[in-house]
C-alpha cells in the first residue's frame, strides 16, 4: 500500500503502508530565542536560553469504557506515560495510548493490554542500535531514517503480539501442550489495537482493524488512522489474492464473518486476516487540541467532526476557568448526576460516552481523549 495523505488535504500527515515509506516535508523545532532585560549601563549580563531537548510535560488525558448494551465488556484501553526514551526521539520520553476492541470474547484484547506496550518499548530501545546513522546524507536523512525506525519497530511490534495471542490459551498456556476448553474459544477470537505513540514534535499512530485516532487541530476533524473495511478496495484486493473472500452479510465480512480486514489473533480467518498495523506520522502544531482514540462502539454512531467538536469544547471550557469556578459547577458532567470528574480531558471521554449511547451505540465503548496543549 503506497501512502497517501489523510482527508481534508492535511499536508503534515503521512502513512506508511505495506511497500514505500512515505516522506514529509520536514522541519526542526525552531530554535528558542534569547532573551534579556535591564538597562543600557554596563553591567554584567546573564543569557538564560531553554535548552532545546527539554522534555515536555506528561500528557493529561482521561478515558471512559462502558460495555453499553453488550452483555460482555471486550474493549481493553492501555496508557503508559514515559514509556521509554528512544533514539528515534532523540531520547526524549514518549507517551503510549492503546484501545483494543476485542472480538468472541476478552482475551486477545486483555492480552493486548498487559503486553503491547512492553513489547514495543524493547523494539524502540533495540531500534536504536540497529540506526544506520544518516546524518550526513541528503538533507533530512535522520528524519527519514528516525521514520524507517519507528515503522521497523511498530510493525515488528503488532507481529510479536500476534504471534503471542496465536500461541496462547485461555488459561494463558502454551496452546501445543494445553488440554483446557479454551483454545477452540482462542481460534475465534481477536481485537482491533489503534496505539498513537506522542514524541516530542509528532504523533505516530499505528493501527490493525476499525478502532480510530482522530486530531483535533484548531477546530478541524483529521484522521491519524483508516479503518480496515473487508470493502476498502485495497483491502478488498488483498484479501482477494491471498485466496479469500468478502461475503456480504450484514455487512461486507470475510469469509462472511468478521467484519474487518485486519485484527490481531482469528487463527481461523489466517492469512485472510493480517495483524500488519497502517502507521502514520503526523507533525505537531501549535493548533493541535486533542487526541481521540476510540473503539467503533463510539465512531459507528458519532462522525469524526462532531467528536472533536465536544472533546475541544471541554477543553476550552477549561482553559478559560478560574480558580474559583474550578471547584463548583464547571467540574461536573451535569446536574441530573452530580459526577465529578478530575479534569476536563476525562470530562470529554464521559459525554461522548453518553452521547454514544444515546444515539444507541450497540457495542462496547471506550474513549481516550489527551490534551495536546498540555502535552
Amino acid at each position: 500500500m503506497s501512502a497517501r495523505e489523510s482527508e481534508g488535504g492535511n499536508s503534515n500527515v503521512t502513512v506508511e503502508g505495506n511497500q514505500n515509506l512515505a516522506e514529509e516535508e520536514g522541519g526542526n523545532n525552531p530554535a528558542p530565542s534569547e532573551t534579556s532585560s535591564g538597562d543600557d549601563t554596563e553591567s554584567s549580563l546573564s543569557i538564560l536560553m531553554a535548552p532545546s531537548d527539554a522534555p515536555p510535560p506528561e500528557p493529561v488525558f482521561g478515558m471512559m469504557t462502558v460495555s453499553g448494551r453488550m452483555q460482555e465488556m471486550e474493549d481493553a484501553v492501555s496508557v503508559q506515560t514515559n514509556l521509554c526514551r528512544p533514539e528515534t526521539n532523540r531520547g526524549l520520553p514518549v507517551h503510549f495510548f492503546g484501545v483494543y476492541d476485542g472480538h468472541g470474547g476478552s482475551h486477545v484484547a486483555n492480552l493486548c493490554r498487559e503486553m503491547m506496550h512492553l513489547i514495543l518499548e524493547q523494539e524502540l530501545m533495540s531500534a536504536e542500535n540497529t540506526q544506520e546513522g544518516a546524518h550526513g546524507g541528503e538533507p533530512g536523512g535522520k528524519e527519514i531514517e528516525n521514520k524507517k525506525g519507528w515503522t521497523r519497530a511498530l510493525k515488528r511490534c503488532f507481529q510479536r503480539m500476534d504471534e503471542v495471542v496465536l500461541n496462547s490459551c485461555l488459561c494463558r498456556n502454551d496452546w501445543r501442550q494445553c488440554r483446557c476448553r479454551g483454545i477452540m474459544e482462542v481460534e475465534m477470537t481477536g481485537t482491533t489495537a489503534v496505539v498513537a505513540i506522542i514524541a516530542t514534535d509528532q504523533i505516530v499512530v499505528a493501527n490493525c482493524g476499525d478502532s480510530r485516532a482522530v486530531l483535533c487541530r484548531e477546530g478541524t476533524a483529521i484522521p491519524l488512522s483508516f479503518d480496515h473495511k473487508p470493502d476498502r478496495s485495497d483491502e478488498l484486493a488483498r484479501i482477494k489474492s491471498s485466496g479469500g473472500r468478502v461475503i456480504v452479510m450484514n455487512g461486507a465480512r470475510v469469509e462472511g464473518m468478521l467484519g474487518m480486514s485486519r485484527a490481531i489473533g482469528d487463527r481461523y480467518l489466517k492469512p485472510f486476516i493480517t495483524s500488519e498495523p497502517e502507521i502514520t506520522f503526523t507533525k505537531r502544531e501549535a493548533g493541535d487540541e486533542c487526541l481521540i482514540l476510540a473503539s467503533d462502539g463510539l465512531w459507528d454512531v458519532l462522525p469524526n467532526e462532531v467528536a472533536c467538536g465536544i472533546a475541544s469544547g471541554c477543553l476550552r471550557r477549561e482553559s478559560h476557568a478560574t480558580t474559583e469556578n474550578l471547584n463548583s459547577e464547571d467540574w461536573k458532567e451535569s446536574e441530573s448526576t452530580g459526577q465529578f470528574y478530575p479534569n476536563h480531558t476525562t470530562q470529554a471521554a464521559a459525554l461522548l460516552t453518553r452521547l454514544a449511547l444515546g444515539r444507541q451505540s450497540l457495542d462496547n465503548i471506550s474513549v481516550v481523549v489527551v490534551d495536546l496543549q498540555r502535552s
